[in-house]
Formats: C-alpha cells, structure tokens, sequence
C-alpha cells in the first residue's frame, strides 16, 4: 500500500486530497496544526467509508521539533519508508506591502516556504535509503505573476518554486522526484480566511478595497471545485514519470503560458484593468 503524508489537511485543497488518495487506496497520513479540526475530514472519510486508510498527527510546520516527532511517528509506523511527501499547508495575508505587519510578514514565509523546507530535510535520509520518493509542493498561479495587494504569498510562492527547481538537480540520482503543483482560483478557506490590512484613512487603504472587490468578483465567478486539483495530485503521485510542473485551470494554464512572454509593464496594466483599479498613470 503506497503511503503519504499530507499537510494541512484541517481544511481546503489538503482534506479533498486526503479523502481523494484514501479513496484510490492509499494510506494517508493526515496532518495538521490543531487535531481538534480534524472534523470536516473524519466526516468526508466517514461518508466514503475510508475512515481506515487515514491516521491523523499532529504537525506545526512553523515548529521544527513538531516537524521531527512527526516525521519520526510516521517513519515508525510505515517501517522507515515512505512513498510521497505533499507540502500543502499555506497562509496568506493581502494588503500593501508597507502596511504589513513584519510578524504577519514572516509567518506566511515561515508556513509557505521554511516549513517545505523543514519538513523535507526531516524525509530526504528515508527517501533516500529508499532510492526513490516524490516531493510535491502545492503551489499557485501566484507564482507566474505579480498580484496586486498580495505581495507577501507571491514572494513566498517564487521563493518555493526556485528552492523546488534548484533541489531537484540534487535529489535526481537518488531516484526522488520533485512536483509542483499550481492551482488558480477554487473554492478554499483561504480565501475567506486571509486577513486584509486596510487601516482606516491608510495611504492605500481605497486602492486595496479596489482590488478585493475586483478579486472577490473573479473568485465567485472563476473559482472552481478543489476537487479538480486533488486529481492532479493523485495523477502526479501514481505516474510512472510525473511532470515537474502542474498548472491546474484556466488561469494557472494562462499565466504560465504569457510568463516571460509579454513585458511586465503590459502585465500589470491587464490586471489593473480587468480588476477594476483607476490607473494613475
């Protein structure tokens, strides 16, 4: 039985691809921060009547002595193997970049980006003894382009796609595979959840509500079921030679496509455009 961790599974892209690999007969190792919100997961795996395939643990990607008991209970059960590790677990935080608070700052690097990090390095001895493993980052159509009001999470998802590029060079005589997976805009908690920083009477503070009304409106027409990306996953996980990148929808297939492909300038001037936000020159 083929065997993988998951992070962040309290919620989002995380629990569908936990229920979705469970489904396909996988032995899935759900984790998350907080056990107490393994609810939404047990229900769906309850329906499904997987609820076997799943163990949960505990897991803070932010704390590297949570990352090391993790990854040593998993590597007991399992015998010292693994079979794929998928790094989903991701926060945000929108507004200007000079009104960000530098804790909020770092935390979304520490999550994003650092936890990847960590986590992986606490694998690699397993995946390597083994001669094989796949390292799947999820990452996003934020990585293709600047987006205005969300400085921090792009930077913070460059940052993981140069890291994934780089390491893959090095891990590719040991047989392990390293996967990026970028969705667009679906249907998450995140989105709802991601805290907006609009100080009363801010310098930016008009421009930045500009931008969530016009990103509000593209999420509630274009954003699609999570689902479609769990499926990329598994494909990813299950091929006998997966692609090293993964654009999942419309726009995450678009903005790949136009990357390095049209001036910057011409860039942003279509997204202030389609978003809505008045040009000031």
């Amino acid at each position: 039985m083929a065997t993988v961790l998951i992070t962040g599974t309290s919620s989002g892209i995380g629990k569908v691809t936990a229920k979705h690999l469970a489904d396909k007969g996988w032995r899935v190792f759900a984790t998350m921060r907080d056990l107490s919100k393994r609810g939404p997961l047990e229900k769906l795996l309850v329906e499904a009547g997987t609820g076997g395939q799943v163990t949960f643990e505990t897991l803070d990607v932010n704390d590297p002595k949570s990352i090391d008991a993790a990854a040593a209970s998993i590597l007991a059960q399992t015998g010292g193997t693994l079979d794929a590790v998928v790094h989903n677990a991701g926060v945000a935080i929108a507004g200007a970049h000079e009104d960000m608070p530098d804790e909020e700052i770092r935390r979304v690097m520490e999550t994003n980006f650092f936890g990847v990090l960590g986590l992986t390095r606490a694998l690699l001895p397993a995946f390597r003894a083994q001669r094989r493993g796949r390292i799947l980052c999820v990452s996003s159509q934020s990585a293709f382009a600047g987006q205005p009001a969300n400085s921090i999470y792009c930077a913070s998802k460059w940052a993981l796609e140069g890291w994934a590029e780089s390491i893959a060079f090095e891990l590719d005589a040991f047989g392990i595979d390293v996967i990026l997976v970028e969705p667009g805009p679906y249907r998450t908690e995140i989105w709802r959840t991601t805290e907006r920083v609009t100080p009363p009477g801010g310098p930016y503070t008009t421009w930045a509500r500009l931008v969530f009304r016009g990103a509000d409106a593209h999420e509630a027409k274009h954003a699609r079921d999570p689902e479609e990306v769990a499926q990329v996953i598994a494909e990813a996980l299950e091929v006998p030679r997966p692609k090293f990148r993964y654009p999942v929808g419309f726009f995450a297939k678009l903005d790949f496509l136009l990357r390095g492909k049209l001036p910057t300038r011409m860039i942003r001037r279509g997204t202030t455009r389609y978003l809505g936000i008045p040009r000031t020159r």
